[in-house]
C-alpha cells in the first residue's frame, strides 16, 4: 500500500505546451512495472478518470504493458525506467523510457502474433488493440521511449 509519496523522482505538473503531465522513476523491477500501473490510475482518478471508466482501465493495462516490457527487455541493472503520463484535451500519451537502445520492439507494422505455444509475445499486441496509436522513439545514443496514445472517452 502507498502511504506517502511514491517517489522523490515524481513530479506532476501542468505545461502549457503539453497539458497535465505525470513523471516517475522506477526500478526496472517487476515491482517497479506493477507500481507503474497503480501510479497511473491514481494521476488518472486525479485528472477526473476514475477508477472504474473504461478509459482508466484501458489506459491501465496500457501502462501496465510498456511498463513490463521497459523493466524486463529495457533492464540494464542499476538503471530506472520512467514513466511519464501526458493529457492533453481528449488524448492520453503513455510513455516508457529505458536505457536499452539496441532492444527495439517491431514496430506496428512489423507485429506478428506469438506461436500458439509461445508464453510470451503477447504485450504489444494487447498495446495496439487499446491504444489509437504508438511506436517508438529515439532521443539520444542512450534511451528509448516506447510510447502509445488513447483517446479518453467517458
Amino acid at each position: 500500500m502507498i502511504s506517502q509519496t511514491p517517489s522523490p523522482t515524481a513530479s506532476t505538473g501542468q505545461d502549457a505546451g503539453q497539458g497535465r503531465q505525470f513523471t516517475v522513476r522506477l526500478s526496472s523491477t517487476r515491482r517497479g512495472a506493477r507500481l507503474a500501473r497503480r501510479l497511473a490510475t491514481q494521476q488518472l482518478a486525479a485528472w477526473g478518470w476514475s477508477y472504474d471508466t473504461r478509459a482508466s482501465r484501458s489506459a491501465a493495462q496500457l501502462v501496465a504493458e510498456l511498463a513490463a516490457n521497459a523493466a524486463v527487455h529495457g533492464r540494464l541493472p542499476g538503471r530506472d525506467f520512467r514513466l511519464r503520463l501526458t493529457h492533453s484535451g481528449s488524448t492520453l500519451r503513455i510513455e516508457a523510457t529505458d536505457t536499452r537502445v539496441e532492444r527495439r520492439p517491431p514496430s506496428p507494422a512489423d507485429l506478428a502474433p506469438p506461436l500458439p505455444d509461445s508464453e510470451t509475445g503477447r504485450g504489444l499486441l494487447l498495446v495496439d488493440a487499446l491504444a489509437d496509436r504508438w511506436g517508438t522513439d529515439e532521443h539520444d545514443t542512450l534511451t528509448k521511449t516506447v510510447w502509445c496514445e488513447l483517446v479518453l472517452r467517458p
